[in-house]
């Protein structure tokens, strides 16, 4: 059976549109996608900028407030690796974040990363929204985000239940959100 948390939380977009802005809203709200991170120093072929656009375009393309930028993170890290022994795949994925950058320059003044409202960011990605690099970036984000067993819990998927009997004893039929009749 599932436990619903009913305690009211301050969401991230809420507190960055009503708290503060600029550099110390990113600063109090845990922004972890800068290019100067930690875990920028462990990449081998993209660059730590490359990298942080992905990152930031992967949350702003599967926004979830209740998920940490870690797991964004680790969503897209695998494009280091990969882009080590694909060119035809590092040079897509350099270009596209480039590009992104470069649209936010000519809209905004700065790089797509430093962009601290949502909206000027998802309109920066409609515009890209056709392109090979934008549909690569989607539909790989699908599998490495929510494919990560460390969010399952956030969205109050419990993994597979094949090996403790089926779901049918688990909660398959536990609907709190309508009334009994």
């Amino acid at each position: 059976m599932r436990q619903i948390d009913k305690r009211a939380a301050v969401r991230r977009r809420v507190f960055l549109r009503g708290a503060a802005t600029g550099p110390a809203a990113l600063a109090a709200a845990g922004f972890a996608l800068g290019a100067e991170a930690a875990w920028a120093g462990d990449l081998r072929v993209l660059t730590p900028a490359t990298m942080a656009t992905l990152a930031r375009a992967a949350r702003d393309i599967f926004p979830h407030d209740r998920l940490a930028d870690r797991y964004y993170i680790a969503a897209v890290l695998p494009y280091d690796d990969k882009a080590a022994s694909d060119k035809v795949l590092r040079a897509l994925i350099e270009e596209g974040a480039a590009r992104l950058d470069a649209e936010a320059q000519a809209r905004h003044g700065r790089a797509y990363v430093q962009l601290v409202g949502e909206a000027d960011r998802v309109a920066i990605l409609q515009a890209l929204e056709a392109t090979p690099f934008f549909a690569r970036l989607r539909g790989d984000l699908v599998v490495s985000l929510y494919n990560q067993k460390e969010v399952w819990p956030v969205f109050g998927y419990e993994g597979a239940s094949y090996d403790k009997g089926g779901y049918i004893e688990r909660g398959f039929n536990d609907i709190d959100w309508l009334p009994e009749a």
